[in-house]
């Protein structure tokens, strides 16, 4: 899984509560189980028009937020269905950190399992980083995990709180696989131990 220590982006406003997964990531594209190609469907149905041609409306559709690697989002991000389709389109979109007031507890647990960083933010903090993301080619964030910070392009500096074992996940771009393996050393010495004690297991 890719580390995630420092973003600096371009960070795109999308000030809507309750986005659930099926408007991140529509059904007519869950029928892969591969990780790559899901960014053609992010927000589909916001993204696009009826006859397939883009919203010139959408954010992520404007020139200054096509490449956007933040997102700032309105309240309960990532409601719905448990699907993990939803952080693998943002992902493949190249979306590396959403922030919001809040998130629903399967997507943000997804979130962390594939690379991505959900920064939970107070009311009033989110309302200076929606008009930091407003400027368009100015939008621009800078989101220090080690710090546990989001810069502004004033000066102006957000902390967030992070769990200690989540934030070394990311950090050391660990899956949980990843982060079972780190203890191989122990696992190792108490499955030998137990040989020995337990030879009939």
């Amino acid at each position: 899984m890719q580390k995630f220590t420092t973003l600096t982006g371009t960070a795109a406003p999308l000030p809507i509560i309750n986005i659930d997964t099926d408007m991140i990531i529509p059904k007519d594209y869950l029928k892969t189980i591969k990780r790559t190609g899901l960014g053609k469907g992010l927000f589909a149905e916001m993204r696009f028009k009826d006859d397939g041609s883009p919203n010139p409306d959408f954010v992520l559709n404007k020139p200054a937020y096509s490449k956007a690697t933040i997102l700032v989002a309105g309240d309960n991000f990532g409601c719905g269905s448990s699907r993990e389709h939803a952080p693998w389109a943002l992902l493949d979109f190249g979306i590396r950190c959403v922030i919001s007031t809040s998130f629903a507890d399967i997507f943000y647990n997804n979130c962390f399992n594939n690379g991505i960083l959900p920064v939970v933010v107070s009311a009033e903090d989110l309302e200076k980083l929606l008009d930091d993301a407003s400027r368009g080619a100015n939008a621009t964030l800078t989101v220090d995990l080690e710090a546990q910070e989001i810069r502004g392009p004033d000066g102006g500096v957000v902390r967030f709180d992070i769990d200690p074992a989540r934030k070394h996940k990311l950090l050391n771009g660990l899956d949980d696989i990843g982060m079972t393996m780190e203890r191989g050393t122990s696992i190792g010495g108490f499955e030998a131990k137990v040989a020995a004690e337990r030879p009939w297991i």
